[in-house]
């Protein structure tokens, strides 16, 4: 049997992992070939192997954290030092790339997601505008939301500060005892709490879905009818929804060495939300979506990217469907920050729809966004190992999609945010 060599073209071809090249040629390189002294019989079989052999290799290996598709040299060694734990084991980087600080954002910035005191006191606003300055942080959205008396507080607070263009106020809702009439006397007092001055509503926590209950002792849903008139007055005066559903989807799944979120969950109790005795993420995810899709008058702001950074298509086709949708970064920049390519794809094709969010007020954690979102910087540190034990790169977003994420969606979606300080 004559043994034929490759030409230098097939030579050239990018191998597999086992040696085979893609397409139909590589059986005519990788047998042993002379087709007219191979049987059809021969020639069958051998291709069936071989395309096995290029299958296992190229077929996709399903979730990523399977690893390797088989064991390598040295893989069933025992360390020869104690193994440590989680918690010790920081190993310095060796690598050498660029990197570039970002102290400040390059554009001034609404916060859409923070949380202050409301009412709050002059001296705690004296302190946070004097961190805010530094960052290029122009104006915060409280989505601690207050309704009632203390909304009219929280705006007498802040009409008579130095600050009042820093600042605006959203009220909220507090679902308890739901029951007949509960959705029209909610409306009522929104409509109030909009005549005194909140310019949204929120943040909804994500205790509604998970927690909150009827005035019977039942879950109350997302998508109850008895809170249509809520939603329904909002689209009348024009103001947004900003709610929180859920958590991450790991903080629905066993906590084992295959959840990726285990040394969270490990330390916060409260983060845990096993189904049963609660509802699934996909459960409250489907009540989310039938509420936003019977509301299309209604804005809604999903924080948090809906909790679907680590999946951004789906997201996608959220605005696909949902015009009446916008949301999010805040605490999802872990999730953004591994993947730079889909996500700097993500946030340029749906620019008119994302806005900037950080949650957790915490200053020095602000410049990280700015490092993600503004350099093409790789492999640096997130600012929460517990969050996160892997490493950020930079998306290196055009000025168009920054400017519209930091303050121009936002003052598009809320226009009664003060203009000063704003590029015009």
């Amino acid at each position: 049997m004559i043994v034929v060599p490759p030409t230098r073209r097939q030579a050239r071809r990018r191998r597999t992992e086992l040696g085979l090249s893609g397409g139909c040629d590589t059986l005519r390189t990788f047998v042993f070939y002379n087709s007219q002294m191979l049987s059809r019989v021969v020639v069958l079989v051998l291709a069936v192997v071989a395309a096995t052999a290029l299958g296992v290799a190229q077929a996709p290996q399903g979730p990523q954290s399977q690893g390797a598709i088989r064991n390598r040299p040295g893989a069933d060694r025992a360390p020869e030092f104690p193994a440590p734990s989680i918690l010790d084991y920081k190993p310095r980087s060796t690598l050498v790339v660029p990197q570039h600080q970002v102290p400040r954002a390059k554009y001034p910035v609404i916060d859409c997601h923070s949380h202050q005191p409301a009412p709050i006191t002059e001296a705690a606003f004296d302190t946070i505008v004097a961190s805010m300055n530094p960052l290029n942080l122009q104006v915060l959205i409280n989505t601690s939301g207050v309704s009632g008396d203390r909304l009219v507080q929280a705006m007498q607070a802040l009409r008579s500060s130095k600050h009042k263009d820093r600042m605006v106020q959203f009220t909220n809702i507090t679902f308890t005892n739901v029951g007949p009439g509960f959705g029209q006397r909610a409306a009522q007092q929104l409509e109030a709490d909009v005549k005194a001055g909140a310019l949204g509503v929120g943040e909804i926590n994500k205790g509604f879905g998970l927690n909150a209950r009827k005035s019977d002792g039942s879950r109350l849903k997302l998508d109850d009818p008895e809170l249509d008139p809520i939603w329904q007055t909002a689209a009348r005066l024009n103001i947004p929804i900003f709610i929180h559903t859920a958590d991450p989807q790991e903080f629905f799944q066993p906590i084992d060495y295959q959840n990726e979120r285990w040394l969270e969950l490990a330390l916060f109790r409260d983060r845990r939300f096993p189904s049963p005795p609660n509802p699934s993420f996909e459960e409250l995810m489907t009540e989310r979506d039938r509420l936003f899709r019977r509301h299309p008058k209604t804005t809604f702001v999903t924080a948090h990217l809906g909790w679907h950074a680590n999946d951004l298509a789906r997201l996608g086709r959220m605005f696909d469907t949902m015009p009446n949708l916008y949301s999010e970064v805040g605490a999802v920049l872990y999730d953004l920050g591994r993947q730079p390519r889909m996500a700097r794809e993500f946030l340029i094709k749906y620019q008119d729809r994302v806005l900037f969010g950080k949650d957790s007020y915490q200053p020095d954690e602000f410049p990280y966004y700015w490092r993600v979102f503004e350099t093409a910087d790789e492999y640096f540190d997130y600012y929460r190992d517990y969050h996160a034990f892997w490493k950020l790169y930079g998306l290196d977003l055009p000025d168009q999609v920054l400017r519209k994420l930091y303050y121009q969606n936002a003052l598009k979606l809320v226009p009664g945010i003060p203009r000063a300080g704003f590029p015009r």
